[in-house]
C-alpha cells in the first residue's frame, strides 16, 4: 500500500505549473486549433469529418479500457443525432444510443452548468444495457464504501497501481470539483487548455463511481475544451492520441 497518492497532499487540488514550460505548449496549440478552424470553413465535407471524428473518440475512448464497439451501431447513432443521413444505414443499439447522448450533450449543452445530476445522467447512458446489473455496477450512483483500487498481478498478490480517496465526504468532494468547473470557465488567467488538464487530472483522481471513470473524465475533458470555442472539438479527437500513447496515460494519471 502506498502512502504517497496525490490526494493525500494537503491542499492537492490547489493545483501549480511553471508558465514558462506550459504556455509556449498552450500557445502552439492554440495557433493548430486557429488553422483547423480556418481550413474546416469551407469543407464541404465537415458534418462527416465531425461524425468521423466523435465516432474515433468514442472507439478510442472505450479502447483504452478495452472494451470493443460496433463502430456501425456508433456511426448510426450518431448520425441521427446530428442529422447526418448515411447511404448505408445500421441499426443502433442501446448502447450505440447511450454513448452518442454522453458525447453530444457534452458537446452541444457546453453552456450548461455542470452538476451531480448530469454526471449521473451520463453514468446512467454509459452502462445502459440491461447485461451491465448483473455486474454489480451502481449505475447513476457514486460508489460503495469499498476500498476503490486499480490494481493487477496474482490475487494473492496484487500490484496497487492506484487508490481512490475513501467514500467517506465523497459528495463534498465532487461538489467541490463541479463548484471549480463552473467557475473557472469564467476565469480570464487561466488558460481553457490548463483547465483541461486540471479537470481531467482531478475528477479520474476521484475516482467517484464503481466504473467507467476514465471514459467520464475524458468526456469531461471534451466538455472542458468544448466551452474553449465551442467548435473546434468536433475537428480533432483527443482519445485517440490517448490510445497510443496508453502505458504513458496510465502512468501519470
Amino acid at each position: 500500500m502506498y502512502d504517497d497518492w496525490v490526494w493525500k497532499q494537503p491542499n492537492w487540488t490547489s493545483f501549480t505549473w511553471k508558465d514558462e514550460s506550459i504556455l509556449p505548449l498552450t500557445r502552439h496549440i492554440h495557433q493548430k486549433i486557429g488553422i483547423l478552424l480556418g481550413q474546416s470553413q469551407h469543407n464541404p465535407e465537415k458534418e462527416y469529418l465531425t461524425l468521423d471524428n466523435l465516432i474515433a473518440n468514442l472507439v478510442s475512448s472505450s479502447a483504452i479500457e478495452n472494451e470493443t464497439l460496433n463502430v456501425y451501431s456508433l456511426r448510426s447513432s450518431l448520425a441521427k443525432r446530428l442529422g447526418v443521413s448515411l447511404e448505408q444505414p445500421y441499426p443502433s443499439s442501446e448502447r450505440s444510443d447511450g454513448l452518442a447522448n454522453i458525447m453530444l450533450d457534452a458537446l452541444n449543452n457546453f453552456e450548461q452548468d455542470l452538476s451531480v445530476e448530469r454526471l449521473l445522467q451520463w453514468h446512467q447512458w454509459l452502462f445502459n444495457e440491461t447485461d451491465w446489473t448483473i455486474q454489480r455496477i451502481r449505475i447513476g450512483q457514486l460508489r460503495g464504501y469499498e476500498p476503490m483500487q486499480v490494481v493487477s498481478g496474482r490475487i494473492d498478490h496484487p500490484t496497487v497501481h492506484f487508490e481512490a480517496p475513501p467514500r467517506e465526504g465523497l459528495e463534498q468532494r465532487v461538489d467541490e470539483f463541479i463548484q471549480w468547473f463552473n467557475t473557472s470557465r469564467t476565469d480570464t488567467l487561466l488558460d481553457p487548455l490548463i483547465r483541461a488538464g486540471i479537470t481531467h487530472l482531478w475528477f479520474v483522481t476521484l475516482h467517484p463511481f464503481d466504473d467507467g471513470n476514465g471514459r467520464i473524465t475524458r468526456t469531461l475533458t471534451d466538455l472542458a475544451l468544448a466551452q474553449m470555442d465551442q467548435q473546434s472539438i468536433r475537428l480533432y479527437a483527443m482519445s485517440p492520441i490517448i490510445l497510443n500513447k496508453r502505458k504513458r496515460y496510465y502512468e501519470r494519471v
